[in-house]
């Protein structure tokens, strides 16, 4: 009975020590993740997410400088909800007063994530407060450059950092401009009076 037990004790002694022997002979380079892992192993990130927002304070963001990632266009804002809506031009007209004419710039923070910021632009008469003047600005240094943009209330307009390091080139989605708007308003479309948000507006329910 001992002799048994010792001799099945030898065998997996014998068995661990070939494991051993094997995990020895990894190679730790091969094995060790890489920055392009995704690329390698064909996955692809799907776009399901493009945010309508401004620039935080504490993020460094680029614009894409190409003009054919941005839009002059009328939107609606519902500024308690955080919420822009794209409108029918046919009802612009219809809707004055809660259409505001803006540019949507296609942007990009450090973390690759890719939003639309909207940039009031001048009215009819050509003139435009500090508020959106300064942004607008940021905007454009920021096609050249990542910055912060920072709202100072005292100021009364956004300050604009740039970044002190040399940082590299932002990496701008695969997506075209078509695809950021049709994701970011998929479901913020008006084309007629029946959308619930005008409806609201005008005080039908």
């Amino acid at each position: 009975m001992i002799e048994k037990e010792t001799t099945k004790l030898g065998v997996i002694m014998e068995n661990l020590n070939n494991q051993q022997l094997a995990t020895d002979n990894f190679d730790l380079a091969k094995l060790r993740l890489s920055q392009d892992f995704a690329s390698k192993i064909g996955v692809k990130k799907a776009l399901i997410t493009v945010p309508v927002r401004k620039p935080t304070r504490q993020e460094f963001v680029r614009v894409h400088p190409d003009e054919t990632f941005r839009l002059n266009t009328a939107v609606l804002e519902i500024k308690e909800e955080r919420e822009t809506y794209l409108v029918e031009p046919s009802l612009w007209g219809e809707l004055p007063g809660e259409v505001v004419p803006k540019c949507l710039f296609t942007a990009i923070n450090r973390q690759g994530v890719v939003f639309l910021w909207a940039v009031k632009l001048p009215g009819e008469d050509g003139r435009q407060d500090e508020w959106n003047r300064s942004a607008l600005e940021a905007a454009q240094m920021a096609m050249k450059r990542w910055v912060r943009v920072s709202a100072n209330m005292s100021l009364g307009a956004y300050e604009v950092y740039e970044a002190s390091a040399d940082l590299p080139e932002p990496e701008w989605s695969e997506a075209d401009f078509q695809k950021l708007i049709d994701v970011a308003f998929k479901d913020r479309y008006i084309t007629s009076f029946d959308h619930p948000i005008v409806k609201r507006l005008r005080g039908e329910f």
